[in-house]
């Protein structure tokens, strides 16, 4: 029998703040002490009462546009009551009922094989809600430390629809994902630090069967591969599982990365659980049409978008626009080269321009380093242009940019100060040819002969007494005038 795999997503990402999302407590990450961002709201002392961050709720509302989700102008916060040593109030502030984003989607797929290889996948939701701590469990294991840092961080969840059905999905949606929040500015998503969390319900049905199979949710993934990991293994659990006879019962499970396979935490809870009422210490949130006008007309360029408008601009290779999509800082050099290469004047021709572009693009991904630079975006920008309009020769191009690399200077300044300025003067070139054929007869005659790398070899020999300084193109031709 053919098993069919259903699978959906809970992800988790914290918004990037100043302070939380209740109170104003420092939003800091990167703070090591523990118990240090935190204030009597966000540890829940009687008596205090919390204030929505309009900050973050931008930031929601800028995600669930970016994913072409529809927003409801009118909504509010809800109590969602469990008891967890990490949730210092005992409930959560989070959002049931009426999300502040619904019905988006996102186009997941294989870039390299274009509209063809992409799928949609369907958005349920977006809510807005709080983080809750962080456990710390000593090295013994007899005791569980809590830092309250983290609780109280504007936490966005987003679920999808059932709608990925491999591993690869899984993963295709967590980048593409994470990718558009890191564009938006809305989270940083880094899974080490916590800032992004994926969870993945399964579940797996007999071919052609109407009900979808018993969903089990898998947890504590920390990283976008070992989601997909999770999700291969899970699959083929529950397969096997079908296949002996045995019956999926709906639970939580855990993924142990280190054997690899995923564990029994616990039953699956039920909204009723949770015991969910409107909060009582918060208003409802109301937005008029212009704020929400007003956050779309400021959204950034999106990646697919800017997968599309490179490969259309630039005529580069897949590979190429993928790194420059992943990878935005590098992709904004990589613009700013482009347009400094094109600063002083225009190419002659199409030919021109490809091959400018080309060079830049194989530079920046292979030589150019991020980060305090000595050679800037503009610089390689001159040296492509340079390069290409055959003001140096292709030997003197690699010393030119290793000497920007150690001194910081424009290619124009090295050139100029080294004096490496391509040779293009038939008379000099003439006396440097009719040098090498007098110290090479023997080559001489084989290229009579007919033999092409007697050619090769005289080229590089006028090459080597010009310092590498001479036109390649005007010395081949300059040899076979005087020899053929």
């Amino acid at each position: 029998m053919k098993y069919i795999p259903t699978i959906g997503l809970e992800i988790h990402a914290e918004l990037k703040t100043k302070t939380k999302m209740f109170c104003d407590s420092l939003n800091d990450p990167d703070e090591k002490r523990p118990n240090i961002n935190i204030c009597p709201i966000c540890m829940g002392h009687p008596g205090t009462l919390p204030v929505a961050n309009a900050e973050a709720i931008k930031k929601i509302i800028g995600v669930g546009l970016a994913l072409d989700c529809s927003i409801n102008p009118e909504t509010f916060f809800e109590r969602k009551n469990y008891f967890y040593p990490d949730l210092p109030k005992g409930y959560q502030i989070t959002q049931f009922q009426k999300p502040f984003c619904h019905s988006g989607k996102l186009e997941i797929g294989n870039p390299s094989a274009g509209a063809q290889g992409s799928r949609r996948i369907r958005i349920e939701r977006i809510h807005l809600e709080e983080d809750v701590g962080r456990l710390q469990h000593t090295s013994h294991g007899d005791a569980t430390l809590v830092d309250y840092n983290r609780a109280g961080i504007p936490l966005m969840e987003l679920v999808t629809k059932p709608d990925l059905r491999t591993s690869q999905d899984v993963v295709a949606f967590a980048q593409e994902l994470r990718l558009i929040l890191r564009y938006l500015g809305a989270s940083d998503a880094d899974m080490e630090k916590g800032q992004m969390r994926v969870e993945v319900n399964i579940s797996v049905a007999p071919e052609g069967a109407k009900e979808l199979g018993t969903k089990v949710e898998v947890k504590n993934i920390n990283s976008i591969n070992a989601a997909g990991r999770a999700a291969e293994y899970e699959l083929k659990r529950q397969t096997e599982a079908l296949e002996n006879g045995e019956k999926i019962v709906q639970e939580t499970r855990g993924w142990d990365e280190n054997k690899g396979i995923t564990v029994s935490q616990r039953t699956k809870e039920g909204s009723a659980d949770y015991r969910y009422f409107p909060e009582p210490d918060l208003p409802p949130v109301v937005l008029v049409k212009e704020e929400i006008n007003g956050i779309e007309s400021v959204l950034p360029e999106l990646p697919s978008k800017r997968r599309e408008r490179f490969a259309k601009e630039y005529s580069l290779p897949v590979a190429d626009v993928e790194v420059f999509t992943t990878n935005k800082s590098l992709g904004d050099d990589f613009e700013k080269a482009v347009s400094e290469a094109f600063a002083a004047r225009a190419p002659e021709n199409d030919a021109d321009k490809i091959k400018t572009i080309k060079l830049l693009a194989n530079y920046l991904i292979n030589v150019y380093k991020p980060g305090p630079k000595v050679v800037t975006p503009e610089m390689f920008g001159q040296f492509a242009r340079i390069v290409v309009s055959g003001t140096v020769s292709s030997s003197v191009a690699g010393v030119v940019l290793k000497e920007m690399a150690q001194t910081g200077l424009n290619p124009d300044h090295i050139i100029h100060e080294k004096d490496l300025g391509q040779v293009s003067d038939e008379d000099e070139l003439n006396r440097i040819i009719s040098q090498v054929i007098m110290d090479n007869p023997a080559a001489v005659t084989d290229l009579k002969k007919g033999k092409e790398a007697s050619l090769k070899f005289l080229i590089g020999k006028t090459m080597a007494a010009s310092k590498g300084k001479a036109n390649p193109q005007m010395v081949e031709r300059l040899i076979k005038e005087k020899i053929l």
